[in-house]
């Protein structure tokens, strides 16, 4: 019996990510990656396994529902820029991680790249300021971004939480309408409840004192169930959607935030100045 590899099921993925919303061709599919049709079938039965949800119709192929909303590389890389991930930069995707912050920093200590993304659905160990736990259930985001000092203009922490707030506050309002407000320069409110979190850590040479990575993680409440939150976060948290009534892919939302973070490379020297003015307009 003919098997099959995890890359020819990342492949299959990719495929039905690219072209959401409209038919691939078994045959096509099967054509292009070098497999047999037979194995396009036994991808298609796994990723449903997986909780995809794949349409089949006869004489036109298989389709992604609109309705499925996981978290997957392939998703993320389907809507995102490819010159993201020109210079290197990885982008890893996990159900579950003690924290994504951690991961990131392990990364960024060694060799990891400027721009690479670590993305989670669920957190065991995500923190806040301070040490502080970060519930981070199903139903919410979890993403860090390794930032290198001498790829971005400025490297004062209020700037780089005030960039990146206000970048979350724009993609959320371009993708849903909804406009989100920030409060104490990390925290997103909607509703006067808090969405979102932001937790900027940084290392630095001891010997030299020169700052030698910088990671930015950002923790959503994208469609989480608030009702199951721990009851003294019940009454200051809520979701960006309700659980199941998202407008948007889990995957939209991340892609279009790694891009916008990317746009802090070509910025100019005189851009703290405008973060501050942005971040006040969107401080509630």
């Amino acid at each position: 019996m003919e098997q099959i590899g995890k890359r020819t099921i990342e492949q299959v993925l990719s495929f039905l990510e690219g072209a959401r919303g409209g038919f691939v061709s078994g045959a096509g599919m099967a054509k292009d990656i070098g497999v047999s049709r037979t194995a396009i079938w036994k991808a298609i039965t796994e990723l449903r396994n997986q909780g995809y949800l794949i349409e089949s119709v006869t004489n036109k192929g298989y389709r992604l529902s609109e309705q499925n909303d996981i978290l997957s590389e392939e998703g993320i890389r389907s809507l995102a820029d490819p010159a993201l991930w020109e210079d290197g930069a990885a982008l890893l995707v996990y159900d579950c991680v003690d924290s994504t912050n951690d991961r990131a920093k392990h990364l960024a200590m060694g060799e990891g790249t400027h721009g690479t993304c670590i993305v989670a659905a669920r957190q065991e160990g995500g923190r806040g300021r301070k040490d502080h736990l970060f519930f981070s259930p199903d139903g919410g985001i979890y993403m860090s971004v390794i930032l290198r000092p001498d790829r971005i203009p400025f490297t004062n922490s209020d700037a780089i939480t005030a960039y990146i707030g206000s970048a979350v506050c724009e993609v959320i309002e371009e993708l849903t309408g909804r406009k989100a407000g920030i409060r104490g320069i990390n925290d997103l409110y909607l509703d006067e409840k808090k969405i979102c979190g932001i937790l900027i850590e940084a290392g630095s040479e001891f010997d030299s004192d020169t700052l030698q990575w910088i990671v930015v993680g950002i923790g959503i409440n994208f469609d989480s169930d608030v009702s199951r939150f721990p009851k003294e976060l019940r009454e200051k948290a809520a979701s960006l959607f309700l659980p199941g009534k998202a407008s948007i892919s889990k995957n939209r939302l991340v892609a279009a935030i790694i891009e916008r973070i990317s746009r802090m490379e070509t910025a100019d020297e005189k851009s703290a100045k405008k973060v501050y003015e942005k971040w006040r307009e969107m401080d509630c």
